[in-house]
């Protein structure tokens, strides 16, 4: 299994809107290296659900259910999306900051790359994240 974070505005798309519906497919992805990113998910996968643009913290966690298929708002063909269903909030959102400031986070993507939707996160710092999120590590 592998761990991601994605990214969303949350005048779009927020985590009480994937809460409520549960699931929903993760489109409008058109960054070539985030696209490849979820064309690498496999079904089982988890992914941190995170807020960008002014709040900037992850707030909990999805599950991918259907691996990378056409995405219907790709005019051109080029993009695909992912299913994701939501798995469970964390006890605390963890901010960028809280990242930011942790020396064992700054070889992730989110401090690295800051602008990419889709990324991968390994099992370690998957473990310390979800402790700033008062969770144990969740695993599937």
């Amino acid at each position: 299994m592998a761990y991601w974070l994605i990214k969303t505005e949350p005048s779009t798309w927020s985590w009480h809107d994937q809460k409520t519906k549960k699931v929903t497919h993760w489109d409008g992805v058109r960054n070539y290296q985030a696209s490849n990113n979820m064309k690498a998910m496999k079904k089982g996968d988890l992914c941190f659900f995170y807020h960008s643009v002014s709040e900037r913290q992850i707030m909990g966690i999805v599950q991918v259910i259907r691996e990378y298929y056409p995405d219907h708002t790709d005019e051109m063909g080029r993009f695909g999306m992912v299913d994701v269903e939501y798995v469970e909030e964390l006890s605390m959102p963890v901010s960028l900051d809280q990242i930011k400031a942790l020396p064992e986070l700054q070889h992730i993507a989110l401090v690295r790359q800051s602008r990419l939707s889709v990324m991968p996160i390994d099992q370690d710092s998957w473990k310390i994240i979800c402790q700033l999120g008062g969770k144990h590590a969740v695993f599937n």
